[in-house]
């Protein structure tokens, strides 16, 4: 048994912090939170929208790798009478941790890492579900994409069944950029896809190990494939022609945890 005792402890055991979800609006509230280092999970900008403050905010989204979308008029009427002055941001639930801090500490702790990659899934409550499975079967951190995929919300914290609460969320700007950082560390890259080459139940999926999982209506994107060690596929034998991608990742991570446990 490994004596951890002198060691910090490894990061699936870190607990999030956990963040009220909220709207702030006007520029000043979403300085201050910028000011404050808040987790934000996105800044909404009214086009043409001008001001002193505006290079600012955009520097230093920019800097901490916060998406800034910038939205017509009509985008704002949804929000009623509040006074926005073309601008919101919206908290994050979670706290979002660095898969470069990850993979170091898990190493040094004598683990094998197991990553799951969510390479542009687009429904929050597939989100949610996948992380709730991941924590359940021994995975050490999602990683997501900061545009061009589904966000940490409400529903995806909802689905998880608190698993968002204590599960390592790491988001890039480059899923590629991340994906070369965890091979070049000595993990193994796999991707499930049903034209994949090995068949799930036959590959081997000891060791260092990053699952990538794509949305289910177009899967993995190819620049993450051709990134990959191996791709898996699960037999379809039934009349519908896809798994739902949380189901899929439920089936992956509970192989990979079943060959772990035979090691």
């Amino acid at each position: 048994m490994k004596d951890w005792s002198n060691k910090a402890p490894a990061p699936r055991f870190y607990h999030q912090k956990r963040i009220s979800a909220e709207i702030l609006y006007g520029l000043h509230p979403i300085m201050e939170a910028l000011d404050a280092g808040q987790e934000l999970e996105r800044i909404v900008l009214r086009k043409g929208l001008t001001g002193e403050q505006i290079p600012l905010i955009l520097r230093r989204a920019r800097e901490r790798g916060i998406p800034v979308q910038h939205v017509p008029t009509e985008w704002f009427i949804r929000l009623g009478s509040r006074t926005h002055q073309g601008a919101v941001a919206f908290r994050s639930p979670i706290e979002y941790q660095k898969i470069e801090w990850i993979i170091p500490s898990l190493f040094e702790h004598g683990e094998e890492p197991l990553i799951v990659v969510a390479g542009g899934i687009t429904d929050v409550r597939n989100l949610g579900a996948i992380v709730r499975t991941a924590e359940c079967a021994g995975a050490h951190a999602l990683v997501m994409p900061m545009q061009g995929g589904a966000q940490i919300n409400a529903d995806a914290v909802k689905t998880s069944a608190g698993a968002l609460a204590h599960f390592p969320v790491c988001r890039t700007q480059s899923l590629v950029q991340t994906c070369r950082y965890l091979k070049e560390s000595g993990l193994r890259l796999v991707a499930a896809t049903e034209y994949g080459e090995t068949y799930y139940a036959k590959a081997a999926l000891g060791g260092p190990l990053a699952l990538i999982l794509g949305d289910e209506g177009t899967g993995v994107p190819d620049e993450l494939l051709r990134l990959c060690d191996e791709t898996l596929r699960i037999p379809l034998h039934g009349q519908i022609s896809s798994l739902n991608v949380s189901v899929a990742a439920g089936i992956l991570l509970y192989a990979i945890e079943a060959q772990r446990e035979e090691s």
